[in-house]
């Protein structure tokens, strides 16, 4: 959420910065100057008030002591009339400041200086690309014939059991995401990340601190009755932890990871990029997540992007990184990174991890802050990114290396398959 100080201040950097989203802020920011104003307004009439009404108090035990009974009862009647004309003012200043903060969650983060202009993804900026392309036979076969071919996925169970988009993984590939999972989690706790176990549901309070309310109410699973909501991300429990928390400066950074089954709705997906493991509703996930001094926070963004830059490496797939355009940022980034692995049986690339700077944006939803070494009380700043998102993972491995002897497995996850090379 943008701070008021930031709205009123700078608001036309604000009105030309969110027209990098392609998001007219210029009604919503002169509607909050409006309600602010009137906000400010009622705060002084109230303060006004209360203050008489003390004043009120003091002269009727003044006047009762010196006998004045007379005066005494009318000045009571005034404080009758005031309490009242207060009770009046305050009600209308919770209902100003109601709306003027359903108006402020209405805007996005501003996106950073150097974030790309453009609509769509077709508008992102590729900054890098590594790792060796893969040469497949002509009768190389897509993921989904894989799993079949070798039993390690089965889409038409998850459908029985569920519905579309919640496979049920067998053997070596119920092997192969436990061995992921694992490797995830080592290579982030080896980084110093902490590693945490969070709730798979949260409750309001939560999605609306981390952005996912009420901008993407529809895309998550509500459990109605408890009012409750399945995660879309561990990024939203994992940062909760610090929802209302002063930390002190000596505490930063703070760095935690979670491995997490993750559930979105994807409403509107369609197509053959919801294919096998393109698109699911329900999916495993590892998840970094650092809370920074704002001084810090773009070089930890960088430092993210190193490290799961270095799993994908360590993976042996073929990975391009890009920075995202305005267009097609989330609605809480000022920045994201994303990053995509090269399917060759499918022909294209699939995003396997977003990495992201939030700045102050996330902090003041979650009143995240920090104790300088000046003891002064100021926002933090939020960062996440995917570390990473297992299923398109598994679809660039089984697809790229498929040969003649079965799916060979990269070197590094040898282990964690209990020295299996091959899947056959």
């Amino acid at each position: 959420m943008l701070t008021l100080k930031v709205l009123r201040e700078e608001s036309a950097r604000v009105i030309e910065r969110l027209k990098v989203k392609g998001f007219d802020a210029t009604e919503a920011v002169a509607e909050i100057a409006k309600l602010d104003d009137t906000r400010k307004a009622l705060q002084q009439k109230l303060d006004t008030t209360n203050a008489e009404l003390n004043n009120i108090a003091k002269e009727v035990g003044m006047l009762f002591k010196e006998g004045k009974t007379d005066e005494a009862n009318k000045a009571k009647e005034r404080s009758v009339s005031l309490k009242e004309e207060a009770r009046k003012l305050e009600e209308q200043f919770k209902q100003t400041q109601a709306q003027l903060d359903a108006v402020i969650v209405t805007l996005p983060n501003l996106p950073a200086d150097d974030v790309p202009v453009g609509k769509t993804a077709e508008d992102n900026l590729v900054v890098k690309q590594g790792g060796d392309m893969t040469t497949l036979p002509k009768d190389a076969l897509p993921h989904w014939e894989l799993a079949t071919k070798y039993d390690i996925i089965d889409f038409e169970l998850g459908n029985k059991l569920t519905g579309a988009g919640f496979p049920v993984y067998k053997g070596l590939g119920a092997k192969l995401q436990r061995a992921l999972i694992t490797f995830f989690l080592d290579v982030n706790t080896q980084a110093g990340y902490k590693e945490v176990m969070p709730p798979i549901m949260v409750n309001e309070a939560s999605g609306f601190g981390t952005g996912q309310l009420p901008d993407k109410e529809g895309q998550m699973y509500h459990a109605t009755v408890d009012n409750f909501y399945m995660i879309p991300t561990a990024e939203v429990p994992v940062t909760n932890i610090y929802r209302d928390v002063i930390v002190t400066d000596k505490e930063l950074p703070i760095k935690m990871t979670a491995y997490t089954p993750c559930f979105r709705r994807e409403a509107g997906s369609y197509g053959k990029d919801v294919r096998g493991l393109n698109r699911l509703h329900q999916f495993d996930k590892v998840e970094i997540v650092r809370i920074e001094k704002p001084e810090n926070s773009w070089a930890a963004l960088d430092e993210m992007v190193a490290h799961v830059e270095s799993i994908v490496k360590a993976l042996e797939l073929p990975y391009r990184i890009l920075r995202l355009c305005g267009g097609d940022m989330s609605f809480t980034s000022a920045m994201t990174y994303d990053f995509e692995v090269y399917s060759e049986a499918q022909g294209r690339w699939l995003e396997v991890s977003s990495v992201s700077n939030f700045e102050s944006f996330q902090a003041n939803r979650l009143k995240l802050r920090y104790r300088d070494a000046d003891k002064k009380i100021q926002l933090a700043h939020t960062l996440n990114g995917s570390s990473l998102a297992l299923p398109r993972i598994v679809a660039a491995l089984l697809e790229n290396n498929q040969t003649p002897e079965g799916i060979r497995l990269p070197k590094v996850l040898v282990p964690y398959m209990g020295g299996i090379e091959y899947i056959k």
